[in-house]
């Protein structure tokens, strides 16, 4: 089964993109800090990560850097989950090493879309 990570210190969007990627038959883990997205990342090697870019701690740009580092899960997809929806702000997400970029609020099939584009068409695929 595809597993999508979402990293979202926000509880109440937390329990939104868990809830639109169970329903859309994905399995999810959920963080609500960077350091323990880290842990889970390297230890269940997800499919896909989303990633709040304004987390407690250590901030998702910082995040990035050390998924990346890591030749485990250097090449997972990671996708910016984030209230920047300025112009401009996609492209800087993407120009810092994500993959892609969901602005907040959450619109429930453009984050489907989002996770079908790195996972294939149906969330039962295998890697």
């Amino acid at each position: 089964m595809t597993t999508v990570l979402i990293i979202e210190d926000n509880e109440r969007n937390l329990r939104l993109a868990r809830d639109v990627l169970e329903y859309g038959g994905y399995a999810t883990l959920q963080a609500d800090t960077a350091e323990m997205g880290l842990e889970l990342a390297a230890r269940h090697l997800p499919d896909v990560i989303l990633m709040d870019i304004q987390l407690p701690g250590m901030d998702g740009l910082a995040a990035l850097t050390r998924l990346r580092e890591d030749p485990r899960i250097s090449a997972t997809p990671v996708v910016a989950l984030t209230a920047f929806a300025m112009g401009g702000d996609r492209e800087r997400m993407i120009e810092a090493g994500f993959d892609d970029y969901v602005a907040k609020p959450i619109d429930i099939d453009g984050l489907l879309a989002c996770v079908r584009q790195f996972c294939g068409s149906t969330a039962g695929d295998a890697r």
